[in-house]
């Protein structure tokens, strides 16, 4: 089973504007409600994809409850904490002439929460998944991180994870199963400036991480594809989908679902990097996360 984790889940809120005017009332010209959180995001993703996970997290008040609803219309698996205080946030996206996003800080994680969250990750089996993405409420330890990766080492557990600066640097010696930094995030762990067509010394790089600790290092490199070093050995490259880009958010979160998509299903590095290629390029050409359908477009075109 994959089960992924979001620690400040959101409900989206997009509000699209023909004009704008400051100090002024606006109306939209029409509005978006979704889930969103990058662990979320995966577990969406992984759903259109037929492959089933559990979200796990945090919610609280009434719109902890709207999000718990709304991935359970869409056919996700949850076992979420229910916080004794608070709301989970809502992010707004302001649609005019490009977009603004105001993020809501959301609620206090409590420790007996916490610790609630800990006992349903230990109940985790040999051969499951777990991905752990994105940043993390002011108000949980800076080495989370690290004590879930710790707390479950040694287990037969394949960690993902997906984040960006300490909080992936300081996994590393745990072995995670995959991680997943752009090149401006390998190069920011590795002290330099890399290029995004520069292939030599990004896989320089993400072998230095691999010497760390990491077992497979998935690079994405924007308009020059994916970079994978695997722990077998060989390195795989794989051309960047081709389309209009519409909205990024998500894309990276897309990658990694159909990157976990293929490699259950085929247990081939090659497939599940074109199939992480195309979910993520799917959700890059698409207002909203990527649909199965989508996917298998994009895919046929790599």
């Amino acid at each position: 089973m994959i089960y992924t984790v979001t620690f400040n889940p959101a409900l989206d809120y997009a509000v699209y504007l023909d004009r704008f005017e400051h100090g002024a009332t606006n109306r939209t010209a029409r509005e978006e409600l979704s889930c969103g959180g990058k662990g979320i995001n995966v577990s969406l993703v992984l759903r259109e994809l037929g492959v089933e996970s559990v979200a796990l997290g945090f919610l609280a008040g009434f719109t902890g409850d709207a999000i718990g609803a709304r991935l359970r219309e869409l056919g996700v698996r949850t076992d979420f904490i229910r916080l004794p205080a608070g709301m989970s946030r809502i992010n707004v996206k302001i649609k005019f002439r490009g977009e603004t996003e105001i993020n809501g800080q959301g609620p206090d994680i409590d420790h007996s929460s916490l610790e609630a969250l800990f006992a349903k990750l230990d109940c985790l089996a040999a051969g499951d998944t777990l991905v752990i993405s994105g940043s993390i409420p002011r108000s949980l330890p800076a080495d989370i991180y690290e004590r879930i990766l710790a707390r479950l080492q040694g287990r037969d557990i394949r960690f993902v994870v997906d984040a960006a600066g300490p909080l992936l640097a300081n996994v590393l010696p745990y072995h995670p199963f995959l991680i997943k930094p752009n090149h401006d995030e390998l190069g920011e762990l590795c002290g330099t400036v890399l290029s995004p067509d520069d292939t030599e010394a990004i896989a320089r790089c993400a072998h230095s991480l691999q010497e760390r600790g990491a077992r497979n290092v998935l690079v994405s490199m924007g308009g020059s594809g994916a970079l994978l070093v695997t722990e077998d050995g060989p390195s795989f490259h794989q051309d960047v989908a081709r389309g209009e880009l519409v909205n990024s958010v998500g894309a990276g979160d897309s990658m990694v679902a159909g990157f976990l998509a293929g490699w259950q299903e085929k247990g081939d590095w090659a497939w599940a990097l074109k199939l992480g290629t195309a979910a993520g390029g799917a959700t890059a050409f698409s207002p909203t996360l990527a649909t199965g359908a989508e996917i298998q477009q994009v895919l046929h075109t790599l």
